[in-house]
């Protein structure tokens, strides 16, 4: 019974870190703002963390099943 929402958690938080991790790629990659107001450096950097964590928890729950 515990394993369904360990899926569930872990696709969508994959899902969400691995989108955002394409989108900060292809925003640096046109050389356009990743957050506006903020230096592109510090953006992407702040962005590119919060999807390695994201998919660093994808993969901490698809391991708990």
């Amino acid at each position: 019974m515990e394993s369904g929402p360990a899926i569930f958690a872990g696709a969508v938080f994959a899902l969400f870190g691995g989108a955002l991790l394409v989108w900060t790629g292809i925003r640096l990659r046109r050389g356009e703002a990743v957050a506006q107001g903020v230096s592109q450096v510090a953006s992407a950097t702040l962005a590119s963390v919060a999807a390695m964590i994201s998919l660093g928890l994808a993969a901490y729950c698809l391991t708990r099943l």
